[in-house]
């Protein structure tokens, strides 16, 4: 498996999988929560999933005839890494949590 090298940017991504790590996420939610952009974020996500730490998966096609968007959730190891990896960024910094929205994320 590729090393996955920890950026600011990719630990803002990791954490706010780690918000509800259960929950998948969307690209576009992911984007609003973390404050990285389409062109940052989607490369960091395909580097998550080759490293095996992202399961990606395509929803079931909508009734309201837009396209299937792709959401990703953290496997069992991406979880753990992700635990890892986080964890001291936040003790050596002022790093705020992403936090729910209106409920959700």
């Amino acid at each position: 498996m590729p090393q996955v090298r920890v950026t600011m940017a990719v630990a803002q991504v990791l954490a706010a999988f780690l918000v509800d790590p259960s929950r998948p996420c969307y690209g576009y939610d992911l984007m609003r929560r973390t404050g990285v952009r389409s062109g940052k974020l989607y490369p960091i996500l395909a580097r998550l999933e080759r490293a095996g730490w992202l399961i990606r998966e395509r929803e079931d096609a909508p009734a309201d005839g837009r396209p299937p968007r792709r959401r990703y959730r953290l496997s069992p190891e991406g979880n753990a890494a992700a635990r890892a990896e986080v964890a001291p960024l936040r003790e050596r910094t002022a790093w705020p949590r992403p936090r729910l929205e209106g409920g959700g994320l």
